[in-house]
């Protein structure tokens, strides 16, 4: 009940603001998401995940589509060049940059500092013992560790 009441508010003002905006603003903003959309593509792939171009690549598509636009707008007979128009587009890829900075997975770059374990290798303990067979006791019913082949830790055979 508590988020109820808040999130109808919220869709009865959204419901009355959508005649406030005019249907050709709304075009514009969704045509700047979609370019947006191919811009962060574009760039996300280019600069291999960089999150910071993706973003650059989202608003950078969105607004070079709307001056396109706008300058097509300003060529043609009863049109004329329209800032309201650009800015709705640009505003466009800007929710697609921040959309997809939020959804996003964020990696961790920080690396862990020094060993990830307190153990250093050494390669004599994993040396195969050459004369298994000797310690092979054919009265237990459990073959040692030796028997299979391996060094106890801390046990090396040389020959």
């Amino acid at each position: 009940m508590r988020t109820l009441i808040p999130t109808l508010v919220v869709f009865l003002f959204a419901s009355q603001m959508h005649a406030q905006l005019e249907r050709d603003k709304v075009l514009h903003f969704v045509g700047g998401g979609l370019f947006g959309l191919a811009g962060a593509g574009i760039a996300k792939h280019a600069s291999d995940g960089n999150r910071v171009w993706t973003f650059v690549g989202a608003v950078a598509g969105s607004a070079l589509v709307g001056v396109a636009k706008e300058a097509i707008d300003s060529g043609q007979q009863d049109n004329a060049w329209d800032n309201e128009d650009l800015l709705a587009t640009v505003l466009g890829g800007v929710t697609v940059g921040v959309s997809i900075e939020l959804f996003s997975k964020k990696r961790n770059k920080r690396r862990p500092m020094g060993s990830l374990t307190t153990q250093t290798f050494d390669p004599e303990d994993f040396q195969v013992n050459t004369k298994a067979y000797q310690y092979v006791d054919s009265d237990s019913p459990l073959p040692t560790i030796n028997a299979l082949g391996f060094n106890a830790p801390g046990e090396i055979y040389l020959e």
